[in-house]
């Protein structure tokens, strides 16, 4: 944060907040209309075509924050030297929380102030008979037909300016009054850059050299050059520079830029270090941290793997690599996301193509080193018989995979008893989770509670709750014959008294799991307590009613990086499901928790979560999760 914020320091725009884009109104409303209504010879295609653009360049920006993200999750990331060495904490937050979400803060920001601006100059054309661009047309931004000059050569010409620019305002004193973090412009920084990234327009513009196909491409190569920069990755190959040796003076990489955000006195050149070069201001590590970088290592050990899968197709926004603002509140059904469901197809295909798990965050909690891997299939994809013997090769090779990397436990739903059957030497412990999911449930129903509903799809968690409810003496009501069965076969004549079928709906606790529908709902006393013991929340049709969370705790503070919702939850709310293998690795326990038969203890795996930080959440969770 700047010590004293210089006097445009905030843009101008900043008390409008979120309704900043009713500044683009009158121009949306005008360029459509105009396009509607005018004949083809009188459209002006470059003022209606301004606004595509800018999302095409919030998309371009997209597409490189979800690579980073995904890239600084499953690789280690820029191991700088010396002086430059990045603690873990700083290193993992680098590219995925600050830098990325103010990059594309930034584009909306340049959108916004560019849009503004061509409407300005626009008008201004239109009522200018003298001017060469003719009646219609943005004089600073699209104008001509012919073909302009290299973009590279172009950016040469303010390279040298851009480069002072930078530096000045690196310093001390322009830095107190200006910078509040490495890629925050303000608004006064902004107006300079944005005159000096206008020299190449304007020069096309005197040359009568400029054109849509131009300006789009040279924003775009700007564009382009910055998220490679900022990517946190080295992407470069070193057969390239070997290839064309003075592209080294020409082409900045990656691990080139890292290192200004580190020393803030060095490597101030945009995209080309030949100005760093000739002003002596380039880094003496450069060289050897490109080097280390190229290796680009993969994590290789972990002690904690989270093994997910995407629910429906708008979920790929939600998770870290997609969109941080949605993945930052519990997940629900947006209808802007149908908006832009050509995006949404494509990504469906690419987990499609990829076909293999991949890495979606990284955490680290105490000692231990997190992560989250995602199996590329859709909750629908689970209930295909022809894709079953997919996703089991895909869980498969994850385990080994954690196998390998030395993790101590991993949380896997669907029991995971057959990987075990089939690798018997498995050294990595797989975690169902089930005995911290039934801890969370019983813990959740008030105490003096003597009759509970028990309905739903019946499961591990289910079965294992009738078991200790009816062991404590709670009797367990259920409302279907073959879930009485089915239960009454699990409890083998212990404690079967406590089981009964009953469909007079008089309790006000109900334990439910999936297919809880909308007319057993309705069923249920005035006043009564659902309390979830699957991963899906139930839907809320009564307003009369109370609503539990699905089996979830509260997170310790120290647990870092962690910044998504899980699916339904609120933010560092963690599923019992994954807190039971954080918690089974912090223990050092050295047995598996899978298969229908199997499962830990439910008060020593309780009493562990507790004492490892972990809190139940408040009861009971109002938040609507649906």
């Amino acid at each position: 944060m700047a010590s004293k914020p210089g006097i445009l320091t905030d843009w101008p725009r900043k008390p409008l907040g979120s309704f900043k884009y009713i500044i683009l109104a009158p121009w949306v409303i005008h360029s459509t209309y105009s396009f509607v209504t005018k004949d083809k010879s009188e459209r002006d295609f470059v003022y209606f075509s301004i606004f595509p653009f800018l999302l095409w360049r919030m998309l371009h920006s997209q597409i490189w924050i979800s690579l980073s993200r995904y890239w600084t999750g499953k690789f280690k990331n820029f191991k700088a030297s010396n002086s430059t060495k990045l603690t873990e904490k700083e290193s993992l937050g680098r590219s995925n929380t600050a830098e990325w979400n103010t990059i594309l803060s930034r584009i909306r920001n340049q959108g916004i102030w560019n849009v503004t601006s061509a409407l300005v100059q626009d008008r201004w054309d239109t009522n200018d008979s003298s001017n060469t661009c003719g009646s219609g047309g943005v004089p600073l931004l699209l104008v001509s037909q012919s073909a302009s000059p290299p973009l590279p050569l172009l950016s040469l010409s303010f390279s040298p300016s851009f480069l002072n620019c930078h530096r000045a305002y690196n310093l001390p004193t322009i830095m107190s009054d200006f910078f509040m973090a490495a890629v925050i412009h303000p608004f006064a920084e902004h107006i300079v850059y944005f005159m000096l990234f206008a020299i190449p327009t304007v020069a096309t513009l005197l040359t009568g050299t400029a054109s849509i196909v131009s300006l789009f491409g040279y924003v775009t190569y700007i564009d382009f050059m910055n998220f490679l920069g900022h990517c946190n990755c080295e992407l470069i190959p070193k057969w390239v520079f070997s290839l064309f040796p003075p592209l080294k003076y020409l082409m900045y990489t990656p691990s080139f830029h890292s290192l200004h955000h580190t020393q803030f006195r060095t490597n101030y050149s945009l995209f080309m270090p030949l100005y760093d070069y000739i002003y002596g201001t380039m880094d003496k590590s450069t060289d050897e941290l490109y080097e280390t970088s190229l290796k680009r290592e993969a994590e290789s050990s972990l002690d904690v793997v989270h093994l997910t899968h995407l629910t429906t197709p708008e979920s790929i926004y939600h998770l870290r690599l997609g969109f941080a603002s949605l993945a930052s509140r519990p997940l629900t059904s947006n209808w802007y996301l149908w908006l832009i469901w050509p995006v949404t197809l494509w990504s469906m295909m690419v987990t499609w193509l990829y076909g293999r798990t991949f890495v979606v965050e990284r955490h680290r909690y105490s000692k231990l080193r997190l992560q989250t891997w995602a199996i590329p299939k859709y909750s629908i994809q689970y209930f295909l018989q022809r894709q079953k013997e997919s996703i089991s090769s895909l869980i498969e090779d994850a385990i080994l995979d954690a196998e390998e990397r030395g993790a101590k436990g991993e949380e896997i739903n669907r029991y995971g008893e057959v990987y075990v059957e089939r690798n018997p030497t498995l050294n990595v412990k797989i975690v169902d989770g089930s005995s911290l999911a039934v801890a969370v449930v019983l813990n959740s129903i008030p105490k003096g509670t003597t009759q509970v509903v028990l309905t739903g799809k019946l499961t591990k968690v289910a079965y294992a709750l009738a078991f200790t409810l009816c062991q404590r003496g709670i009797q367990v009501v259920t409302l279907h014959e073959h879930e009485y069965l089915k239960l009454k076969k699990w409890l083998k004549n212990e404690s079967e008294s406590n089981l009964v079928l009953s469909r007079n709906y008089a309790q006000k606790i109900w334990l439910v799991g999936d297919g809880l529908y909308k007319k057993e709902q309705q069923k249920a006393q005035k006043g009564t307590l659902f309390i979830p013991f699957s991963q899906l929340p139930p839907k809320q049709f009564r307003k009369d009613c109370s609503y539990h969370s699905m089996p979830a705790m509260v997170i310790p503070k120290s647990l870092e990086n962690l910044h998504s919702c899980e699916n339904w939850l609120p933010r560092r709310v963690m599923s019992a499901w994954r807190i039971a293998a954080i918690v089974h690795a912090l223990e050092g326990w050295n047995e598996h928790e899978c298969g229908l038969y199997t499962m830990s203890d439910v008060e020593k795996v309780w009493q562990a979560s507790l004492g490892h930080g972990f809190q139940p959440l408040v009861f009971p969770t109002q938040s609507k999760y649906n």
